[in-house]
């Protein structure tokens, strides 16, 4: 079920909007705040770049039985381009074969623990 991760998502992305304004409206404030960003406009960018959702676009959907990789709908082409990109790796390192297998492995020792403890009852 996607509906709470997607108000997550939301509610994580307005907030990193509204810091970003905040930050800005302080660094202006003041000649002294101006310099001070001067001076740290190369961390505010990265800072930036690791929350741009045009880099780190592509959820994956699972619970299916091939490759299902959801985009964001508000992303450029640069942004569809890495959801694509994470689409084709978890086709080439096979990773729903992967969650399939411990998936399997782990579901099957969870079933014998419960049917050890219904015994012990």
């Amino acid at each position: 079920e996607g509906f709470c991760g997607n108000i997550a998502l939301k509610t994580a992305e307005g907030t990193a909007r509204q810091m970003f304004a905040l930050l800005r409206e302080a660094m202006s404030s003041s000649w002294l705040a101006r310099i001070g960003y001067l001076l740290a406009r190369g961390a505010f960018q990265k800072l930036r770049d690791k929350l741009d959702p045009n880099k780190s676009n592509g959820s994956i959907l699972l619970g299916l039985k091939g490759v299902v990789v959801k985009s964001h709908g508000g992303v450029n082409a640069e942004g569809f381009a890495y959801a694509v990109d994470v689409g084709y790796e978890m086709a080439h390192y096979d990773l729903l074969t992967k969650i399939n297998q411990m998936l399997n492995r782990d579901g099957s020792a969870l079933v014998q623990a419960q049917t050890a403890q219904e015994a012990v009852s």
